[in-house]
């Protein structure tokens, strides 16, 4: 259970896709596994709450993996936030764009301060030429964990995939939780519907590069599968 709950005026429908492969869980769909379409509205749910100075966590969601307090209403940092990523293959600096996806960014600030990533698996990797992502974000590791709650889409319809980027996973509009995804090749075959709220630097680029060389076992349902590197895993993630 949730130690803080926020009123909400609406509830946000969790919808859930085919292409997820775990019910309810979140996922980046390959576009060679079913095609998808997606609509963008002049101003989305999340824009609407960014311009008010706030953001809206609904419980629900994915099932809550770890017991942790929902973010803060009101984002608690802004700009570039740089983080480091402990792993198993090593560290993997980034840096997260507060100001284009403040309630995104706010969300995995606070998890990741709560020690939410720490010791969990990265079980997905997808090595096709048009889709290259290592998934994470759900410690279970069974793709359909999150962190109990729920938030908007912070979209502009023009988001792209290229190598380097991170983005969040999800089960449908308006359905982001903890799981995201580190993008290690150009991806255009990805249709803009995850939420792009950072980047990884090239010394870490360069470690998801490496691991994906030797391809995955291809038995995920949406694209991919378990890495040949072996299991990769989140130790923990150092914000600022």
């Amino acid at each position: 259970m949730l130690k803080r709950l926020v009123a909400i005026s609406a509830t946000l429908a969790c919808l859930s896709l085919a292409a997820c492969g775990n019910e309810g869980g979140e996922s980046a769909t390959d576009p060679s596994t079913e095609e998808t379409t997606s609509e963008t509205t002049s101003e989305t749910p999340a824009e609407t709450e960014s311009a008010a100075g706030s953001c809206e966590y609904v419980e629900g969601g994915s099932p809550a993996i770890k017991e942790v307090e929902l973010p803060p209403s009101e984002p608690t940092v802004s700009g570039e936030v740089k983080v480091v990523f402990q792993t198993t293959l090593g560290d993997i600096p980034a840096t997260l764009d507060a100001d284009a996806t403040p309630c995104t960014v706010n969300s995995f600030v606070s998890l990741a301060e709560q020690g939410f990533f720490d010791d969990s698996p990265c079980p997905r990797m997808a090595t096709a030429p048009s889709f290259g992502i290592l998934q994470c974000g759900d410690p279970s590791g069974s793709g359909s964990g999150g962190p109990g709650y729920s938030y908007a889409d912070e979209l502009t319809g023009e988001e792209t995939y290229e190598a380097g980027t991170l983005a969040m996973a999800n089960a449908g509009p308006d359905t982001n939780g903890s799981q995201f995804f580190f993008v290690f090749n150009d991806s255009p075959g990805l249709t803009p519907d995850y939420n792009v709220f950072g980047s990884v630097d090239p010394a870490g680029l360069k470690l998801l590069t490496k691991a994906a060389k030797k391809g995955d076992d291809g038995s995920h349902p949406a694209g991919g599968g378990v890495p040949n590197a072996g299991p990769i895993d989140i130790t923990g993630v150092t914000i600022g």
